[in-house]
């Protein structure tokens, strides 16, 4: 059997017995009566109403919010809310959220995106300064230890990860409003009260949220407010102990009482821009006052029968949907899972849509992508026609016919019918490590995913959306809702989401199993950053995979490195539409579970 992740990770080959289990392409297990060999648990089956969180406190918030009587969105918020104080390490509202909804009354899905613009005041030009100080700060602190640095030409320039020039204004706010407006039920002062009363009273923290925090801790700590907000003790809090934010609690209380006005306007506002203004940073009043998010049309491809459904760019999505149109054209099923041919299949059709990803994923108000075109059957048949037996090293694009981040994903769903896939980070951990005292959060940095290169599709501009990792997904069958689902972690985002769908649909897993199976990421494509893949990038292929398979994937031409915690983390509800049974699935590389009533 795959061994937890904790040691599955370390370890580089598989015992006998999974090693024959996969030859046999995900064979039932002899000492499992349910045969799912991968799974970890059973589903969680439930008639009334789900959730499935990364964090056993925010699911059963939601589950207490659905059994008094609210919607799958009031739930979904709630748990949301949670997740800001207990899991700091992957959300919170400095940062975006993107969401797609089911609405059983009109039978159809609608999608969110709540991601927040570039700083208006702050031009290219003067970005560009800006950085390059840094890097002659950086040379000469460097020269002065005895290890001088080039500073560097201007294509190797980026934008810092951390620090004020990052940060681009939070929309994860505004996102529970609208989302409330449309489709909540019970006031938001009972949606939050949950969240309110964990952050005054505080909450213990778990064992992989607390892991990620140490590991935080010494890169944001020199950040302003950093340290008072979430280093209470001078140190990151350890398994078990409980963390408490009460300025997080009075942050929360201003949105109960006034809305998306109690953090885009008023004293929160003014607050976060003074202090932005004060540490040299451009975010303004002005900027948080004027954004709003937009209620975006979900796009979808059919695969094997399947509806799957993503949100178009500024986000990527779409890649996910790009690879399952490859990948239709190949026979996954007698490949077989951890296959040499399914995951060479699989990478090379990664490597084609990142590519894609590259050249047109960006803000659709500066720069459109042909999101039809890139999806339309004939140019992945002519995509696929581009894959051979060797890894390619590089990629030479066709024209359409006209990697690390922290996330939180869950997803609801009501006694109604509705259901919700939601998806909210600070990006990179934390975020930028910029806290506004007495707010209670800390700030994304989700301004370094824009290309610093003026004249691309994702090139910086003020009031611009950057490209955007984090995406929700849903699957309908045959005009009813399916499954809502979504995997955490940068560009390995569209990867999972692919394999949760494949394992599922070629390998016949159930929604716990599809999760827990042994995932493969490729990192290393082209970025909408500007970077270009070189030598085909690298595999990176968690403990499940048999040495035979190893061996002929290096045959083949593949890198194959080892990586820790680049896999993600996924939950799931399935919905059998003939019963009216929700299934819920949350796997074990993350603290959370799934509960129903």
């Amino acid at each position: 059997m795959p061994t937890p992740l904790a040691r599955r990770r370390r370890s580089p080959l598989l015992p006998a017995l999974s090693a024959a289990l996969l030859a046999a392409g995900a064979a039932s297990a002899q000492d499992r009566i349910a045969g799912a060999p991968f799974a970890t648990r059973s589903e969680v089956f439930a008639q009334h109403g789900i959730a499935a969180t990364s964090q056993p406190l925010a699911t059963q918030v939601a589950v207490d919010v659905l059994q008094a009587g609210g919607t799958a969105v009031d739930a979904a918020i709630a748990a949301n809310a949670v997740l800001g104080l207990v899991e700091p390490t992957g959300c919170g509202i400095g940062g975006d959220l993107f969401a797609i909804v089911w609405d059983p009354e009109e039978g159809r899905v609608f999608g969110y995106n709540g991601s927040g613009r570039s700083p208006r005041s702050l031009t290219r030009e003067r970005l560009v300064e800006e950085i390059t100080a840094l890097r002659i700060e950086e040379t000469r602190r460097a020269a002065a230890k005895g290890s001088p640095i080039a500073i560097g030409t201007f294509e190797e320039l980026i934008i810092p990860p951390h620090g004020p020039l990052p940060v681009s204004v939070p929309g994860a706010v505004d996102g529970w409003c609208a989302l409330h407006a449309r489709f909540g039920r019970i006031p938001l002062t009972d949606v939050l009260a949950p969240a309110i009363r964990a952050a005054r009273e505080g909450a213990p923290i778990t064992q992989t949220i607390a892991y990620y925090w140490n590991r935080s801790a010494p890169v944001l700590s020199k950040y302003p407010g950093f340290e008072d907000t979430f280093l209470p003790k001078g140190r990151a809090p350890r398994a078990g102990e409980v963390f408490a934010n009460p300025s997080l609690a009075r942050t929360y209380e201003r949105i109960a009482e006034h809305g998306r006005d109690g953090f885009y306007a008023g004293e929160t506002a003014r607050e976060l821009a003074d202090f932005m203004a004060e540490h040299g940073g451009y975010l303004t009043e002005e900027d948080l006052a004027e954004h709003a998010g937009e209620w975006v049309e979900p796009v979808s491809v059919n695969y094997r029968g399947y509806d799957v459904w993503e949100l178009p760019p500024n986000g990527q999505g779409i890649a996910a949907l790009q690879m399952l149109q490859i990948l239709e054209g190949y026979d996954l099923r007698a490949m077989g899972f951890g296959s040499a041919d399914y995951v060479h299949a699989f990478t090379e059709a990664k490597k084609l849509a990142f590519e894609d990803r590259a050249r047109f994923y960006a803000d659709p108000a500066f720069a459109p992508a042909p999101v039809a075109a890139l999806l339309s059957d004939e140019y992945a048949a002519r995509q696929r026609a581009t894959i051979g037996q060797k890894a390619s090293e590089t990629i030479t694009p066709l024209p359409p016919t006209l990697e690390e981040g922290d996330t939180i994903y869950l997803c609801t769903a009501d006694a109604d019918g509705m259901m919700v896939s939601l998806i909210q980070s600070n990006y990179r951990g934390m975020g930028s490590g910029m806290t506004p005292p007495g707010l209670g959060f800390c700030l994304q940095d989700r301004g370094q995913l824009f290309d610093l290169v003026s004249g691309r599709p994702n090139s910086y501009a003020p009031g611009k959306r950057p490209f955007h990792t984090i995406i929700p997904a849903f699957v309908t069958k045959d005009g009813a809702p399916w499954m809502s689902f979504g995997v955490m972690g940068g560009a390995t985002q569209p990867q999972g989401h692919v394999q949760i769908l494949v394992n599922m649909i070629d390998f016949g897993m159930n929604a716990q199993e599809a999760g827990d199976a042994p995932r493969m990421v490729h990192t290393g494509s082209s970025q909408p950053t500007g970077e270009r893949m070189e030598k085909g990038g690298a595999l990176h292929l968690e403990s499940g995979f048999t040495p035979d398979v190893l061996r002929e994937l290096m045959r083949r031409g593949h890198r194959l490195q080892s990586a820790d915690g680049i896999f993600g983390g996924y939950q799931g509800i399935r919905l059998d539409v003939e019963t009216g049974v929700y299934a819920g699935a949350s796997e074990s590389r993350k603290d959370g579970h799934a509960a129903g009533y």
